[in-house]
């Protein structure tokens, strides 16, 4: 799939984060847990902790040199949950891994509204960024995958998932890429290996999400 069939589907991309993050995004860019915790966290076993077991709450890091972010909580996720629909031989630490090691975002508005209408996100001020698609995947397109799953959750009847769940944007077109998933899967995710460090030219316009 190339960025501009990409783009046609999805023109912006939205991705949610703590309130005033997006001063800190710009400064060092849009890096994944896994990135940030080896930046800013200096015990080795605090870590391990975050980038391979369930935040329940979101955590704080901070660092005397490189400042201060907040990783996501992974409230929708259960790790019980997640071992019961793991393909490929994954573990629960092997997924959350993966995650830890790519930035999400949501390929529609649709996906975002759920997400913040969502039970657990009632009474919580979230700020959403919003960037363009087609600028990012020219730039990004080697390291970009689509996932056609809310990966990061296992509510209700948790979807299978495995090592291709995330796919390779150039990988397949998608006509290919639905005839492999199932004609009804949509583009649900656009996931960025290890993250986007300039991600402020690519930067539309931020919105805070009220509780």
């Amino acid at each position: 799939m190339t960025p501009e069939e990409l783009a046609q589907r999805h023109p912006k991309l939205y991705h949610v984060t703590s309130p005033g993050a997006w001063k800190q995004i710009q400064a060092r860019g849009l890096l994944p847990a896994a990135r940030l915790v080896d930046l800013l966290e200096p015990d080795e076993s605090r870590r391990i902790l975050l980038t391979t077991t369930r935040r329940p709450t979101e955590a704080l890091l901070e660092h005397p040199v490189h400042g201060r972010a907040i990783l996501n909580d992974n409230l929708p996720l259960s790790e019980r949950a997640l071992a019961s629909c793991l393909d490929d031989g994954l573990t629960p630490r092997d997924w959350l891994r993966m995650l830890n090691d790519r930035v999400f975002f949501w390929a529609s508005e649709d996906g975002l509204d759920r997400l913040l209408g969502a039970k657990m996100n009632r009474g919580r001020r979230r700020d959403v960024l919003v960037f363009d698609t087609c600028r990012l995947a020219r730039v990004h397109a080697e390291r970009i995958e689509i996932s056609p799953i809310n990966s990061g959750s296992t509510i209700r009847r948790p979807a299978r998932r495995g090592l291709t769940t995330f796919t390779p944007l150039l990988a397949k077109s998608y006509r290919e890429w639905q005839q492999q998933r199932g004609r009804r899967d949509r583009i649900v995710e656009v996931v960025v290996r290890d993250g986007v460090p300039d991600i402020e030219r690519y930067f539309l316009e931020a919105r805070t999400a009220e509780p």
